[in-house]
């Protein structure tokens, strides 16, 4: 083989080498959002999408929340005992049920119940925002406990007017908030209609 032959034989290659990059790239590109969807899924829609209304909350958010503490786990179960798809414990079960005036008598058997696990964990997310009137805050509280948030809002080292958390003691509650915005963000980018309320 002659000196331009190799030299084209490997002009070819290189070519196709090139080609075949950018077809990946572009498939890739136009790809990356039904990937991006399989990782952050809408299971349970129906039952987030009523939920949500009915709480007046995101429903971008509840996903966001669902995903962040069980990942969409019905069965979950984490080392504080909290349960199901939005992983309450059963003492913060028993204390939203106190404030749903027709709530029938369940047991925390019923926390593995898709739609109850929801219905309650709207439920409590609704009541934070409402109690703390802003959302971030009531992520945390979400996370930490509402005691725990209360008392922070009361320290001028973590709170400068009482309703924003400007320093968030706990790591974990840190990095769950991070997680929920990062999820919610990404539920509301990638289901722009499928979220929208009617």
């Amino acid at each position: 083989m002659t000196k331009t032959k190799r030299k084209r034989k490997k002009g070819r290659i290189f070519l196709g080498i090139i080609a075949f990059l950018a077809i990946a790239v572009l498939c890739l590109y136009f790809a990356k959002d039904a990937i991006l969807k399989q990782l952050y899924p809408v299971a349970y829609y129906e039952t987030v999408m009523a939920e949500s209304e009915k709480n007046e909350l995101d429903p971008a958010l509840v996903f966001g929340i669902i995903r962040a503490e069980s990942d969409f786990d019905p069965n979950a179960v984490s080392h504080a005992d909290a349960r199901g798809l939005m992983q309450m414990t059963p003492q913060t079960f028993e204390w939203v049920q106190t404030m749903i005036p027709d709530s029938e008598n369940l047991t925390v058997e019923d926390l593995f119940d898709p739609e109850v696990n929801i219905r309650f964990g709207c439920e409590l997310l609704s009541l934070l925002i409402s109690h703390y009137d802003n959302e971030s805050t009531a992520i945390c509280a979400y996370n930490a406990g509402m005691g725990n948030v209360t008392s922070w809002l009361e320290n001028p080292e973590y709170s400068s007017d009482g309703v924003t958390l400007n320093v968030i003691p706990f790591g974990e509650t840190q990095e769950y908030l991070k997680r929920v915005i990062a999820n919610r963000d990404m539920y509301r980018r990638l289901y722009a209609r499928e979220l929208v309320q009617s």
